[in-house]
């Protein structure tokens, strides 16, 4: 037996019937007379050889086996369809298909969950890929063209081929396990360069040469931001951090608050990057206006 394919019509006929439990009411659901609605059924039955609904002896449509069988693919269908009709609108609208995104380490992750989250609600056709980079990596990603926006730090943000904005900042502290040999009230000038250092090192080569914050000769540069906490809760070094990561550990007594008399802390300022030749799309323009609002 060949088998026929059902159009989407058909399938979202089905579907109307099963969810609202009789023709009579997949009819006036879809603004359709009953008699399109039973044909509809009948040729879909006609197309796939099976008999989607028992009709006898009961005023309510019952699912066969076969049409519960068939029930989850029709669903899929549809959803798939409803999906692909709804970028399509969103790119009449001009709204991006796509938007990849490049956020700095340093941004706190709970800001970065809510803005996704609020996001993801408000452009469910827009496809997002996110990385999470430190310092002149974000701007790396958006000169390769692998990022159309980033959220990023100071460290490149005056770049000829960006525009930006200011969105917030985050205050960076130095911070050492209790018991560490900076942890005194009397710490002199010049005692830090004694004591190992760590350091968030740039993955990129866009500031090679270049140090930030660093104060001791004595250094291991580390290229992951979440590595460095580790090991500044294990007594490993001293080091700065953004103050809303370590705020639970300060707390709680893991980690101290140094009070050195560089004061090595500063504010750590970020900036929505793009490209030039890249204008924000709505999405994109959405993103911007969400983060300030979170860092604020």
């Amino acid at each position: 037996m060949k088998l026929g394919e059902p159009t989407l019509d058909q399938l979202r006929i089905f579907l109307a019937v099963e969810e609202e439990g009789s023709f009579g009411a997949a009819a006036k659901r879809m603004g359709r007379a009953i008699s399109a609605i039973s044909y509809g059924i009948a040729q879909m039955e006609a197309q796939l050889g099976v008999t989607l609904f028992e009709r006898e002896g009961s005023r309510r449509p019952v699912l066969t086996d076969a049409g519960r069988g068939l029930l989850s693919e029709a669903q899929a269908i549809t959803d798939r369809a409803d999906a692909l009709l709804a970028k399509t609108r969103s790119l009449h609208a001009g709204l991006e298909s796509d938007l990849a995104l490049v956020v700095d380490v340093m941004v706190p992750g709970d800001v970065i969950a809510r803005v996704l989250r609020d996001f993801r609600a408000m452009f469910p056709t827009v496809a997002l890929r996110l990385q999470i980079e430190g310092l002149g990596a974000v701007a790396a990603c958006l000169i390769d063209k692998e990022s159309q926006l980033a959220i990023g730090g100071p460290v490149i943000a005056d770049h000829p081929d960006f525009e930006r904005q200011a969105i917030g900042t985050v205050d960076l502290v130095p911070v050492a396990a209790p018991g560490h040999p900076l942890d005194r009230p009397d710490v002199k000038s010049g005692q830090s360069r004694e004591h190992l250092q760590l350091i968030l090192t740039d993955r990129s080569r866009l500031t090679q040469g270049r140090e930030f914050s660093v104060l001791s000769p004595l250094a291991w540069r580390l290229g992951d931001l979440s590595a460095k906490h580790a090991l500044l809760k294990e007594g490993i070094g001293w080091g700065n951090m953004p103050r809303p990561l370590v705020s639970e550990d300060v707390a709680a007594g893991r980690l101290v608050v140094l009070d050195l008399p560089e004061k090595p802390g500063a504010n750590y300022t970020f900036s929505a990057l793009w490209r030039r030749d890249d204008k924000p799309g709505p999405a994109a323009s959405w993103m911007i206006d969400a983060f300030r609002e979170s860092l604020a």
